[in-house]
């Protein structure tokens, strides 16, 4: 066996094996197994795995092995599972059990994973149409023109597609998430995005297309799932194909025009203008503690039940101010992985910092969270002091960012109103002082004795 296929069969064999897995998936850095029985997963065991950073006991077991090569182990663990696994009757039983359990559990946390689950499967178009976005108009910024280069409006174009037509997958996503039809989901984000709505009078009052944003198709996708589900429960199966999805439509159509876009889209007023006047009033002070808590949130893997905040803002003002100040949260890490490097003879900790510290400075920070700072507990603390100062600085500079699903040195090109400067100086603030805190107070080499 090669390396990736040993650390699939080692994680396998730490959590029980193939009959205790109930669920297999990844995000960008972790293997995300639901399993069975939680009691037989040896999390120490997992840690000690060589090319695992970290291990998170939530909802799901996420096993840290960073980007890249988090598709190639789940791939290998799939194929050790075997691609026709099928649960008997008591175990999805125990299944379904177990997931409701846990539903009930934390009702906000699991608010925060499914918005996760729905947005998680699109970050990788949202960084390449990001990026895409940004240096196309980064080149605009500096003086080309699209009306004579072809390639520059196709690149505007390209990307600019996901983001025209991101209701649909977004309601897509949660009407899978929910347990319902996709395509009806689907359907959600086409009527509430739909420009013709803009031809519409009610009440005297002229539709807005798009009013509510994501949170009114989030919304209206469950509404979809709901009904349809309900309706099922009353039809008599010869004729369930046609009626149950047309009056499911029908019903979440006029309720979505009704009901739906006008409160969401005092909800999503509501967010945005929130968080711009915490900005506003709070200045420095509100940017430090944003980005100086950050951390605690994507060391749960809460962070991504953000990103419709994120879309929202852009929606609303073309830019995030918001991501550029919890980007920070990652330089801050940075700079103390680098105070760590420099002081610590421990050879593995040296590893795993030299494997963690290239994403790290791309805006991918879980390798560096989960097989540094917090394993070692202070450095977590200085690292979110770091964060915090670069936070306040790129409040006090009012950042933005033209796109999400990057961070880091990544975002610089998304930078908005070509503030690229002002951000660099943020995150070269947030470098410095997580290494000088950690390297002044943050480290002591006993600290190391474990890893």
């Amino acid at each position: 066996m090669n390396k990736d296929q040993q650390m699939a069969a080692a994680i396998l064999k730490h959590v029980g094996g193939k009959e205790n897995v109930d669920n297999l998936t990844n995000c960008m850095t972790r293997v995300r197994i639901r399993a069975k029985d939680d009691t037989a997963v040896d999390k120490e065991a997992l840690k000690n795995i060589d090319g695992v950073m970290g291990v998170v006991e939530d909802d799901t077991w996420q096993i840290v092995v960073g980007p890249g090569t988090v598709n190639v182990i789940t791939a290998e663990i799939q194929k050790l599972i075997g691609e026709n696994h099928e649960l008997s009757f008591e175990e999805k039983n125990a299944r379904d059990a177990a997931a409701r359990k846990e539903r009930n559990k934390t009702p906000f946390k699991q608010f925060l994973r499914r918005l996760g689950n729905i947005f998680i499967p699109l970050i990788p178009g949202l960084v390449a149409s990001g990026i895409i976005n940004g240096v196309a108009q980064f080149l605009i910024n500096y003086g080309l023109k699209t009306e004579d280069h072809t390639w520059l409006l196709l690149m505007t174009i390209l990307g600019g597609g996901l983001f025209m037509y991101l209701a649909i997958l977004v309601g897509w996503n949660t009407a899978k998430e929910f347990g319902g039809t996709p395509v009806l989901g689907a359907i959600a984000g086409m009527f509430i995005f739909n420009p013709a709505l803009e031809q519409v009078t009610i009440f005297g009052e002229q539709l807005q297309p798009g009013r509510g944003g994501l949170f009114g198709v989030i919304f209206a996708a469950w509404l979809m799932v709901f009904f349809e589900r309900n309706i099922r429960k009353v039809m008599p199966r010869s004729i369930d194909i046609i009626f149950t999805s047309l009056f499911t439509v029908l019903i979440v159509g006029a309720l979505s025009i009704y009901a739906v876009m006008p409160v969401a889209g005092v909800l999503a007023e509501g967010i945005t203008s929130g968080i711009n006047s915490v900005l506003s009033i709070g200045g420095p002070l509100a940017g430090a503690v944003m980005a100086g808590f950050f951390l605690p949130l994507v060391m749960v893997g809460l962070h991504h039940g953000l990103t419709p905040i994120h879309l929202e803002l852009i929606n609303t003002f073309n830019f995030t101010t918001l991501l550029p100040i919890l980007a920070m949260a990652g330089a801050g890490q940075v700079g103390a992985a680098i105070a760590i490097f420099m002081k610590t003879k421990n050879q593995r900790l040296r590893t795993i910092i030299k494997g963690g510290l290239p994403v790290g400075f791309l805006g991918i920070g879980e390798p560096l969270l989960y097989g540094v700072t917090l394993p070692l507990g202070r450095p977590f603390i200085t690292a979110s002091m770091g964060a915090a100062v670069g936070g306040a600085i790129q409040a006090s500079f009012g950042t933005g960012a033209l796109g999400i699903g990057v961070s880091g040195l990544s975002l610089t090109p998304l930078i908005a109103e070509g503030n690229y400067v002002q951000y660099l100086i943020g995150i070269a603030v947030a470098y410095s002082l997580g290494f000088l805190f950690t390297y002044l107070f943050g480290f002591k080499e006993e600290m190391a004795k474990g890893i």
